[in-house]
């Protein structure tokens, strides 16, 4: 997967959110090896829906 921001390679993590009221401690995401993004469903779904008012 090409990462959206710099096109660098993104690989596939599991995460762990601390801080996450939800009880959600661990998610799968992709992270850029070059720049560092981190992706997944729940930002994706975020930006898409954001995407009209930016443009």
């Amino acid at each position: 997967m090409e990462c959206l921001r710099c096109g660098g390679l993104m690989v596939r993590e599991r995460f762990n959110d601390f801080l996450d009221d939800m009880n959600r401690l661990e998610f799968k995401g992709y992270r850029c090896l070059v720049c560092g993004e981190i992706l997944d469903s729940k930002i994706l779904k975020h930006r898409q829906r954001l995407e009209p008012a930016l443009v």
